[in-house]
């Protein structure tokens, strides 16, 4: 399933808050975005036909809930990014990052942390 950009910005805000009406998505992420009332529920009604978002009446109201966890649309985010871009290697990833822009003392240090934690557990 692929979730836009646009869509993102809903699903952030469920990922946030929680169960949401499409009021108060309304009024979370079309102020953000300068969005109108139908944009916004144009991008919930996409999002529920792509069985990203479930719909549950609670008090006479619809309320939103998310069925993509957070984790799992980071991950296949990532991975997009990293096959289109980078023929899914990471280090060209990280090269690239620590060529185009100055790592900071702490990126350096939790890079060494990571890379020292991955290969304790190859061991």
């Amino acid at each position: 399933m692929h979730i836009t950009t646009a869509e993102s910005q809903v699903m952030e805000a469920l990922w946030r808050r929680g169960p949401l009406t499409a009021d108060e998505i309304v009024a979370e992420v079309g102020s953000a975005q300068n969005w109108g009332d139908a944009t916004v529920k144009t991008l919930i009604n996409r999002l529920l036909k792509k069985k990203a978002l479930k719909s549950a009446r609670v008090d006479g109201r619809h309320a939103y809930h998310p069925l993509v966890q957070r984790a799992d649309y980071v991950q296949a985010e990532s991975q997009g990014l990293l096959d289109r871009l980078f023929d899914g290697e990471l280090a060209p990833l990280v090269a690239h990052f620590a060529k185009s822009r100055s790592l900071k003392p702490t990126e350096v240090a939790r890079l060494k942390k990571l890379i020292s934690e991955l290969d304790d557990d190859a061991d």
